[in-house]
């Protein structure tokens, strides 16, 4: 998409959370994450690129001892439909006996997650917990409830956030859905 394509969809997209909400948002969610994993040393994985920027904005405000790395893994690409799961990178740190939380931009449909979840159960995990910025609420049952959410979303192609539209757009500080979609 070339930059004059992004800003018009971006200039008629409809706002969905703002800066600040979801500023506040991420505050939250560290606390209840602190509340959880405090005392736990956990390995903290992002799943590329989508949680880049929630993960930027979380793991300061996680003041305890973690270890951080990331996994990249996809089932879109550069596509706005789901398709086979493929593993881009594992992670290089050793899952075996650890807590592992797994933080990701938006729990859509929930298969990514789930299959991430599992394929961390089978590396030996002792617990996998997941954290994502938004849910998006598509009316219908997901394979797995993320265990930390920031903020609930509805069922529309949105952006911002770490969330991309045909690759551009994750830098916002906000979320936005595209018109219309």
């Amino acid at each position: 998409m070339n930059p004059q394509e992004a800003r018009k969809i971006l200039a008629e997209a409809d706002l969905i959370c703002s800066a600040e909400e979801s500023a506040l948002a991420v505050r939250r969610v560290a606390a209840e994450i602190t509340a959880r994993l405090a005392d736990a040393n956990p390995l903290v994985l992002a799943v590329m690129g989508g949680a880049v920027v929630f993960a930027g904005q979380l793991l300061p405000q996680l003041v305890f001892p973690l270890d951080f790395d990331y996994l990249h893994v996809t089932r879109y690409g550069d596509v706005t439909t789901g398709g086979q799961l493929a593993w881009i990178v594992e992670p290089r740190s050793a899952v075996e006996g650890r807590v592992v939380l797994v933080v990701d931009d938006i729990l859509d449909e929930g298969v990514t997650m789930a299959e991430i979840a599992k394929r961390l159960r089978a590396q030996g995990a002792s617990e996998v917990l997941t954290a994502v910025f938004a849910d998006k609420n598509i009316g219908r049952g997901k394979p797995i409830a993320a265990d930390f959410v920031g903020v609930s979303l509805p069922n529309r192609y949105v952006f911002g956030y770490g969330m991309d539209v045909k690759g551009a757009w994750r830098n916002l500080p906000a979320v936005y859905a595209v018109k219309g979609l």
